[in-house]
């Protein structure tokens, strides 16, 4: 099964991020006040709808720096909960959940809170270390959780060989290999990026990726408009963010009209683009 193809009514699908301002918990959250916070990610949502994305993804962004999953309060979880909640009322749209750093546990409690469809995880199988130290694989008990929840709706979309941090203690493994261990540990899609947020994904590692395993791949970012052609002639579609924002930063506004000049570009792509 392609879940991109079962998810998105088109090729190449687009997957718009809703980067959230700090939530409770973390250090910066004492600036904001929280139904303005509601308020910006259902902006923010609306702005990549009419900018014509074909699914949302809402993260705990604002959240510098993050943590690791066992650090993380309930909080991040419950009202990341809310967010899809109050973006499901506007959208039919797929929509899934990323919360960071590596809590699949908690992206999988929001995203059964709102009925979304998929989570991202960075570090599915394997190990690396990452800016908040030593992160293991999730997929164990992230998808013995999924079970207990009965909430097999929910798909894995699983980075391989994530950004942010370093591989060097797999070094000695291939981005195929590591690819292979993300689909046999029950990803139903796979993920490549470039070094950190807005850094290129290469199309090499697209391909090392593909490589490895039969699941469709995303690009997991850097994709813009000057890159798209490239990038989408391998990937399987792409996970976009900070290019089409004002200023381009995950804390930037998304420009709609920066957004419908990429996704016109995209649109021209998938006419003449193999599956």
């Amino acid at each position: 099964m392609n879940i991109l193809q079962e998810l998105f009514p088109v090729k190449k699908p687009i997957i718009g991020m809703v980067h959230s301002l700090p939530l409770p918990g973390s250090p910066e959250f004492k600036k904001y006040n929280l139904p303005d916070i509601y308020d910006y990610c259902v902006e923010e949502a609306m702005r990549l709808i009419e900018g014509g994305v074909d699914g949302l993804m809402i993260e705990n962004a604002g959240d510098i720096p993050f943590v690791k999953s066992e650090y993380m309060g309930p909080e991040t979880a419950a009202c990341i909960a809310i967010i899809g909640e109050r973006i499901r009322r506007e959208t039919n749209l797929p929509m899934g959940v990323n919360i960071v750093a590596n809590a699949a546990i908690q992206s999988i409690a929001a995203t059964k809170a709102f009925g979304g469809q998929f989570v991202r995880v960075n570090q599915w199988a394997n190990a690396y270390i990452a800016n908040e130290g030593f992160v293991e694989g999730a997929s164990g008990v992230a998808l013995r959780y999924r079970s207990m929840l009965e909430a097999e709706e929910i798909h894995v979309f699983a980075d391989v060989h994530v950004k942010h941090g370093s591989h060097a203690i797999v070094a000695d493994r291939p981005i195929e290999e590591l690819a292979r261990d993300a689909a046999f540990f029950g990803a139903s899609s796979l993920i490549a990026t470039g070094f950190r947020t807005g850094d290129p994904t290469k199309v090499e590692e697209v391909l090392a990726v593909k490589k490895g395993s039969e699941l469709p791949v995303l690009v997991g970012s850097g994709i813009d408009a000057g890159n798209c052609q490239e990038l989408l002639k391998v990937a399987d579609g792409a996970i976009l963010g900070v290019s089409v924002k004002d200023p381009n930063l995950m804390s930037g506004k998304t420009n709609v009209v920066k957004l419908k000049e990429f996704m016109d570009r995209v649109r021209e792509l998938r006419e003449t683009l193999q599956d």
